[in-house]
């Protein structure tokens, strides 16, 4: 469900301007890391999809309300197996105490 007229595909990035260019110094090894990417499940199912956009519909309609967490500017060379984790624990910790406020009397 793209705004644009081209059908989404796991290629189509291909075809998208190239605005931060990322150079690779090892083409063959970005070659290898492709195929194996491309060999792999998918990382989300469909239904996970459908559900997130169902839940991004109700906050677009004022009905639910989005808590976000990240780092827009990571680097890559900052990324790790424990640092996800460290962000959704925190997420988490930062949700419990939204819904403790929402629920708490006026």
């Amino acid at each position: 469900m793209t705004s644009n007229t081209e059908e989404w595909n796991p290629s189509t990035w291909k075809s998208k301007p190239i605005v931060q260019d990322v150079v690779y110094e090892n083409q063959d090894q970005v070659d290898r890391v492709l195929n194996k990417l491309h060999r792999l499940p998918p990382m989300v199912s469909p239904q996970e999809i459908e559900n997130l956009r169902e839940q991004l519909k109700q906050v677009a309609l004022g009905h639910s309300f989005l808590l976000q967490g990240g780092d827009c500017a990571e680097l890559f060379d900052y990324c790790s197996a424990v640092k996800p984790e460290e962000r959704g624990e925190h997420v988490t910790q930062n949700s419990s105490l939204f819904l403790r406020i929402r629920l708490r009397p006026s």
